[in-house]
């Protein structure tokens, strides 16, 4: 597979400010998704969970699948437990994941109970570009609030690195990229073995 990375980071930016439902957004979010499958990808994959549900929504006419990278965390955590524990390091990414995990258990038919983890003091250690003390902040206050639940997602793919840290927790710690990639691996070799 030939896989090309467009990194788009004012997109998030201007989510952060104007919301995930403003229509201006909306409409570049679709645009960059376009654009990154200009070149003839199968499978486009959105890697920001604050704007991954504007992203998967984006109309193809069937030239290629558009996917966030979070979609296969979220299917895998509602089967784990009931009790969701979605943590953070962008308030943005909240109501995004909640809303994708609750989609996920409905898909699924089965019921949740998703709690909500702001960890508002770690995020500035990753535009620091200080990731130690980024994964060590989210660790603490994942270990910390995880009593009352089954799994837990780890909604910004930039967190993958605390399920390390949280390897003795007792509990499924999960991220989205290996799954995510995995899924999207998965879509584009059917889409290649489709192909003439």
């Amino acid at each position: 597979l030939r896989v090309r990375h467009v990194v788009r980071e004012e997109l998030l930016a201007d989510a952060r400010v104007v919301g995930v439902d403003d229509a201006g957004l909306v409409s570049r979010v679709h645009e960059a998704m376009h654009e990154a499958a200009s070149e003839g990808a199968k499978v486009v994959v959105c890697t920001c969970s604050t704007i991954g549900a504007i992203a998967e929504r984006t109309p193809t006419g069937d030239a290629f699948r558009a996917l966030r990278i979070d979609r296969a965390m979220a299917d895998q955590a509602v089967r784990t437990g009931p009790r969701v524990l979605i943590a953070a390091a962008l308030e943005s990414t909240l109501a995004p994941t909640k809303a994708l995990v609750l989609s996920a258990a409905q898909d699924a038919g089965i019921a949740v109970q998703p709690a909500m983890l702001f960890v508002e003091d770690a995020w500035p250690h990753f535009e620091a570009g200080d990731s130690v003390r980024y994964i060590e902040t989210l660790a603490s206050a994942i270990r910390a609030a995880s009593a009352e639940a089954d799994v837990v997602v780890l909604a910004q793919a930039s967190m993958a690195p605390v399920a390390d840290a949280l390897a003795d927790l007792g509990i499924d710690v999960l991220s989205s990229p290996a799954p995510g990639t995995a899924h999207a691996v998965a879509l584009a070799a059917a889409a290649l073995a489709l192909s003439p």
